[in-house]
């Protein structure tokens, strides 16, 4: 069963939850709008997500861990309190370096 949306207004957790475990993969659509969509993202270390490409611009910040960002030919490390940004369609994959929480956020029209 699918979680509903945030509706507008509403407060939603991002962080880690006290005793949540990095151990599995996970993503979590957070709120989604014909423009819009976040997904909070827990990579634990080790996992790499394989090479894709998104239609829209994302960001994607880096909110616990550390992760390798591959995108235009070179690696990007983004360690926690960090943000990157990708233009829409560009090839990108990632790999954990430590269990990561990471928040996606995708421009899905503009």
């Amino acid at each position: 069963m699918a979680l509903p949306h945030a509706s507008s207004g509403q407060v939603v957790r991002i962080g880690r939850e006290a005793g949540e475990s990095l151990s599995q993969f996970s993503s979590i659509a957070l709120a989604k709008t014909e423009q819009l969509e976040l997904i909070r993202m827990t990579v634990p270390a080790g996992r790499a997500l394989p090479e894709h490409a998104v239609r829209g611009q994302i960001t994607l910040q880096c909110l616990e861990g550390e992760v390798a960002f591959e995108a235009h030919g070179r690696t990007a490390i983004l360690r926690a309190g960090e943000l990157l940004y990708l233009e829409g369609g560009a090839p990108h994959s990632l790999r954990a370096n430590a269990d990561a929480v990471l928040l996606l956020t995708i421009l899905l029209s503009g």
